[in-house]
């Protein structure tokens, strides 16, 4: 299977930037547990403009990565793997089941209880760090397993933004988000007056941006719906979308993507770690990611396939497919985001993002080898 040569790019950015997601994780967490932690804090904690920094980390650049996301998103409906619907359905089907295998798993754990909002925790997955864990496997990973994690990864992306919007906007001021999608009414016209100059739907974004934060509604959407505002054209090197597309790869991978895991993992571990893991909402987390994820991917693609909704790659089996569900289990970046949104405690936000890190480490241990597994079995049979 011939990959494009801006999925290489991205490809190549996206595991490069896992790695160093990773590498931020751990100094962030060293930091934090060490003699500089108040100070450390309070680099998150410092006020710009009455807010903290981590506050202008998590509404505004993260509006820049949703913005990416739904560039890469715009690209893959209109020309890469979910062009064609029969191509598109086995990650369509087993994105679905990796979302809700794994918010029901957690609200087994947490129906009823002050921590229920937290369903939406385990149900992404960040495609960085999976595709940083795929690439630590080289050349032995065929390309179209590349391809399923990534539209899968994207997908679930989609389904986690259509969660933040429809589950956690708390209270709405209507004249603001009438006057945001105003503003994107616009940007729409202008996207079919053909105007390709990248300045009026950047200059408009800010706006939508702006109204859409005051709106009660989380301001990073407005990334995703500029996206599909921006002039996508055929799609070649010379379009609007893909010059943008591009251009944010190495920002978003290489600075923004860091930033938000140096301010979000910036978690002071104190207590009991036992009594931490048996709360309610860390199991729900833990059960969600670790086996929600691969069940729930595995299962419905099964299903889907079995029903001749949709074929599996013919360079896949069921043993890769498997393994390549616990890559999903890698939360992170989505993980941590709807924490921010799910609670309010500090002391639960803080616990909850340290078993989102065990929990996605641990599934990223295990997908890697268990594809080290597979992958090397089915060489050695196609050999």
């Amino acid at each position: 299977m011939k990959l494009t040569q801006l999925f290489r790019d991205f490809f190549e950015s996206e595991k490069a930037g896992g790695l160093i997601l990773i590498a931020c994780t751990i100094i962030s967490l060293f930091l934090a547990n060490s003699s500089f932690a108040d100070n450390y804090a309070h680099i998150w904690h410092a006020p710009i403009a009455g807010q903290s920094t981590e506050y202008w980390i998590n509404d505004g650049l993260m509006t820049i990565f949703f913005l990416l996301i739904g560039l890469e998103l715009e690209r893959e409906v209109y020309l890469g793997e979910l062009s064609n619907l029969k191509d598109a359905l086995l990650p369509i089907f087993g994105a679905l089941g990796g979302m809700l295998v794994p918010a029901l798993l957690y609200l087994f754990f947490n129906w009823g209880t002050a921590t229920q909002p937290g369903a939406g925790i385990p149900m992404a997955t960040d495609i960085a760090f999976a595709l940083g864990v795929l690439s630590l496997l080289s050349n032995r990973v065929p390309a179209s397993l590349k391809i399923f994690l990534t539209a899968l990864a994207v997908i679930d992306d989609l389904g986690a933004i259509l969660v933040i919007a429809i589950f956690y906007t708390k209270t709405l001021l209507w004249s603001n988000l009438l006057i945001a999608f105003g503003i994107f009414a616009l940007l729409l016209l202008l996207n079919r007056l053909k105007v390709r100059n990248l300045i009026p739907y950047l200059i408009g974004g800010i706006a939508m941006w702006y109204f859409m934060l005051h709106s009660g509604v989380h301001a990073t959407i407005t990334g995703v719906l500029v996206a599909f505002a921006i002039p996508f054209g055929n799609g070649d090197e010379k379009s609007t979308s893909y010059v943008l597309q591009h251009f944010l790869h190495k920002p978003v991978a290489f600075l923004i993507l860091p930033i938000f895991a140096l301010a979000n993992t910036a978690i002071s571990i104190s207590g009991n770690i036992g009594d931490i893991l048996s709360r309610n909402y860390s199991l729900g987390i833990a059960t969600g990611l670790i086996i929600g994820k691969p069940l729930g991917i595995f299962l419905i693609a099964f299903i889907a396939v079995k029903l001749n909704i949709c074929k599996l790659p013919n360079d896949l089996d069921w043993k890769v497919l498997g393994s390549v569900g616990f890559l999903g289990g890698i939360g992170f970046t989505m993980s941590i985001f709807i924490t921010l949104l799910a609670f309010d405690a500090v002391n639960i936000i803080n616990n909850a993002k340290f078993i989102i890190l065990l929990s996605s480490l641990v599934a990223g241990i295990i997908g890697y080898f268990f594809l080290k597994l597979t992958l090397k079995k089915e060489i050695a049979l196609s050999e």
